[in-house]
């Protein structure tokens, strides 16, 4: 069956909804979720997000301190009244990180909804359920997600393979992982990795998930403030087009594949370790790809959902796109497949 025409997913997903656990657990129109991006998860993008009936995540890490995050997230505040939440990244950095005062600062300024990832939350769920905020933590794992369960955490976000950044060690690609995590999970699962249009959200919810999570696409949208020409780069780039950096170091992180990650990626499986690679993957020059347009300053993330991309469009356009080709083949093509 040919996608329909955007106009005409545009129309009917205003006459439609897919109302699923998660829709109604945070307060969003649509089950689709942003998550957190380095240097791209800022107020333009998280807001229209919001806007367009999605979940929107600033990204913590991003702003140089609590003052810069708590200034950011008054900017979503001054331009939306729907729900949005701020992606907290607990991991080491080669910058000095005060997590506690991040968290504090994010409560502080009235956000109840936060998305977790790298060490476990554990250690911050009594505060954060004494404030009442709802917590989606990132996984690459079914055990792990299991452990973020026990610990209370309204949601997990489960990343296959197929991910942009840390897919983990486990090489589990999503149409495994996904219903494995279903079936032994009992809050709400948010399939991650590979989902860039109304099929992949189909069969998300087929899989047993409540919704997806996004990054690569939502990287290429309008609103992403990022130079034209890297969204340029993925909409021209395949499935094909990326490298997975660290694997001999156990740190895997996939990438878009250019010069300089395909020379951190030799002098690695030569036997390298982090120092002899730190000058070709150190974050400010990441920070410069997006900055300047140019595709080979840095390493920058990317998934392999980039060989689905083919457009740049609003983020009121994808998300309407999205959720009505999704209730497109739900209605029309798979059940006319029922004999």
């Amino acid at each position: 069956m040919p996608l329909l025409h955007p106009r005409k997913l545009a129309v009917m997903s205003t006459h439609s909804r897919l109302h699923t656990r998660f829709t109604e657990t945070f307060g969003v129109e649509h089950p689709i979720l942003q998550g957190g991006m380095q240097w791209v998860g800022k107020a333009e993008l998280v807001t229209a997000v919001a806007e367009a009936g999605g979940l929107g995540m600033l990204t913590a890490l991003t702003f140089p301190d609590a003052a810069a995050l708590r200034a950011e997230i008054e900017k979503v505040q001054a331009n939306t009244d729907k729900p949005f939440g701020v992606n907290l990244t607990i991991l080491p950095s080669m910058r000095t990180v005060n997590h506690d005062e991040l968290r504090e600062t994010i409560v502080d300024a009235g956000v109840r909804i936060i998305e977790t990832a790298g060490a476990n939350p554990g250690p911050y769920m009594d505060f954060f359920h004494d404030h009442g905020v709802k917590i989606i933590h990132k996984c690459t794992s079914v055990r792990h997600a299991l452990k973020a369960q026990d610990v209370g955490v309204t949601a997990v976000s489960i990343d296959g393979f197929e991910c942009a950044g840390h897919p983990g060690e486990d090489d589990v690609p999503g149409l495994i992982l996904i219903p494995s995590a279903v079936d032994q999970l009992e809050i709400p699962v948010v399939a991650a990795g590979g989902f860039a249009d109304g099929r992949g959200l189909a069969a998300a919810l087929a899989l047993g998930a409540e919704a997806v999570n996004m990054g690569t696409r939502f990287l290429c949208t309008q609103e992403a403030p990022i130079h034209h020409n890297i969204k340029e780069a993925i909409v021209a780039a395949t499935e094909r087009d990326t490298e997975l950096l660290f694997r001999p170091l156990r740190n895997t992180s996939r990438v878009h594949s250019n010069a300089v990650a395909r020379e951190a990626v030799e002098i690695l499986n030569q036997g390298g370790q982090f120092p002899d690679v730190q000058h070709l993957v150190n974050g400010i020059r990441g920070r410069t790809v997006y900055e300047t347009g140019d595709p080979e300053a840095g390493v920058w993330s990317v998934g392999m959902v980039q060989g689905l991309i083919h457009d740049i469009p609003t983020c009121d356009e994808l998300i309407s796109r999205m959720v009505g080709e999704a209730v497109e083949l739900i209605r029309g093509r798979l059940s006319n497949v029922v004999a």
